[in-house]
């Protein structure tokens, strides 16, 4: 994991382990696109860390308007996940996206993303959700970071 640290001269840096956690978080994940005319495009969405991998995963319905951004720039990502309560922290970051269409591969993560928000599969929402993903019009990014960007407002105290 790349990490920089947001807020430079900080008295206690952000470490990896606290970036994981952090991502591990039910916070919604903002991803910003690039659309046709060259503007930013920021969508609050539900996601998924894997902590293996290092990437993160969110699912959306095939029209959506990140699905065209992302196949016309997929290396043109950025994301930003942060608590509004103070003291404030957060991560961002820049990377590359893609989308899988893979229906076993997409019900897989879905079911991932269902658990940690709603923490059941039998919440309305997830059972139409898993069912968007079992019959492909509910796709999932994946997004490989480039680098994380971390700062965290308790370390100043």
């Amino acid at each position: 994991m790349k990490l920089v640290q947001a807020m430079p001269g900080m008295p206690s840096p952000v470490t990896e382990a606290e970036v994981e956690r952090f991502l591990e978080s039910k916070l919604n994940i903002q991803l910003a696109t690039i659309d046709e005319e060259g503007y930013p495009n920021i969508q609050p969405i539900w996601f998924y860390y894997d902590r293996e991998s290092g990437k993160i995963y969110a699912g959306t319905q095939k029209m959506t308007k990140k699905i065209q951004n992302i196949r016309r720039n997929p290396d043109k990502i950025y994301f930003s996940i942060d608590d509004e309560n103070f003291p404030y922290k957060g991560v961002k970051g820049r990377g590359e996206a893609s989308i899988s269409e893979d229906r076993q591969k997409n019900a897989a993560v879905m079911e991932k993303i269902n658990l940690k928000y709603l923490g059941t599969l039998e919440h309305p929402l997830a059972k139409m959700l898993m069912e968007n993903a079992r019959n492909g019009t509910e796709l999932v990014i994946e997004i490989t970071p480039k680098f994380f960007s971390a700062w965290d407002f308790s370390k100043t105290m």
